[in-house]
C-alpha cells in the first residue's frame, strides 16, 4: 500500500525512497476496505417526484434461470467405492463400485463403469454398467453402452451398437422394486412358462 503525502504538507528535504529513514506518519487512520456484499442487486425505481406518464417503466436485467437440481460429478480420473444417495443428479465420468439411488438422473459417460445396483428417475447410459437397474422411468442406452445385468423400467431407448446381457422388464407402468419373499412366486411362474 502507498502512502502519499498532501501536497501542502510536503518538504524539499523529505527523504528520498530507499532511505533509512521511517516514512512519515499518515495524517489519518485509513478506514478498512469495504466487505464485499453479494446481495442480488434489484432494478432501480423511479423517482415520485417525476411525473409517471414521462417515466419509463423500469427494466430488470434478464437472469440465467438458475438450475434447481445440482448435478454431481466423478471425473473422468477417479475411481471411487461406496454408496450415492440423494436427490440431485449424478453424472459419472470415472470409475464407480457402490449403489446409486438418486431422485434424480443418472449418466454414464463413455468410458465410465460403474459396478452396483441403480434407482434413479432416468439413466443415460454411454459408458459400462455392470448391475441391475431396479427402477427408472426412462433408461436410455447409447451406441456405446454396456449393460450386464437386469432392468426395470417404464420406457426403454436402445440405440444400434449398445449391447445388453440380463432379464428387462419395461412398458408395464408403475416400476417398482420386488418386495421381499416374492422369490418362490417368481421361481414358480417362471417353472410354469418353460
Amino acid at each position: 500500500m502507498a502512502i502519499f503525502q498532501q501536497s501542502g504538507t510536503a518538504k524539499k528535504d523529505s527523504p528520498a525512497f530507499g532511505s533509512d529513514a521511517p516514512p512519515p506518519a499518515p495524517a489519518r487512520e485509513t478506514p478498512p476496505p469495504a466487505a464485499a456484499d453479494f446481495a442480488p442487486a434489484t432494478p432501480p425505481v423511479a423517482q415520485p417526484s417525476t411525473p409517471p406518464q414521462t417515466v419509463a417503466p423500469p427494466q430488470a436485467a434478464p437472469r440465467a434461470a438458475t438450475p434447481t437440481v445440482k448435478e454431481s460429478i466423478i471425473a473422468a480420473d477417479l475411481t471411487i467405492e461406496g454408496k450415492i444417495e440423494g436427490s440431485g443428479d449424478v453424472r459419472i465420468a470415472g470409475r464407480f463400485k457402490g449403489d446409486v439411488n438418486v431422485q434424480g438422473n443418472l449418466t454414464i459417460e463413455q468410458g465410465a463403469k460403474l459396478n452396483g445396483g441403480v434407482r434413479a428417475k432416468q439413466v443415460l447410459v454411454s459408458g459400462e454398467l455392470e448391475g441391475n437397474i431396479e427402477s427408472a422411468s426412462l433408461v436410455e442406452l447409447r451406441d456405446s453402452a454396456v449393460l450386464i445385468g437386469d432392468l426395470k423400467a417404464g420406457s426403454l431407448t436402445v440405440a444400434a451398437g449398445s449391447k445388453i446381457r440380463g432379464h428387462i422388464e419395461c412398458g408395464w407402468g408403475d416400476v417398482k422394486a420386488p418386495a421381499a419373499g416374492n422369490g418362490k412366486d417368481k421361481a414358480a411362474n417362471d417353472k410354469s412358462s418353460d
